[in-house]
């Protein structure tokens, strides 16, 4: 299991309230959501769920990005997701 041993990487350089770990951690729930979501497709609160999760790791993201650049391309990449669009 790679997220596993990701878990225990993050979790022993970093503490949990750190952004890089609320952004892992942001990211799982939206893939939880995302694979239920699959499956249940009318379910809207879920929907809503998954937007606001969106948001806030949105969020977090840019932040990251304005105070650490280098940090913010090391987590896009090992999270495997999108660089966000400059506004």
């Amino acid at each position: 299991m790679v997220k596993n041993s990701f878990i225990s990487v993050i979790s022993q350089e970093e503490k949990k309230g750190s952004i890089e770990f609320q952004i892992f951690s942001l990211t799982n729930r939206i893939r939880k959501l995302s694979s239920h979501l699959e499956l249940h497709r009318k379910d809207y609160l879920s929907q809503r769920g998954l937007r606001k999760i969106l948001g806030k790791r949105q969020r977090l993201l840019s932040y990251l990005s304005k105070k650490n650049r280098i940090c913010y391309k090391e987590l896009i990449n090992r999270l495997a997701i999108r660089e966000s669009k400059n506004r």
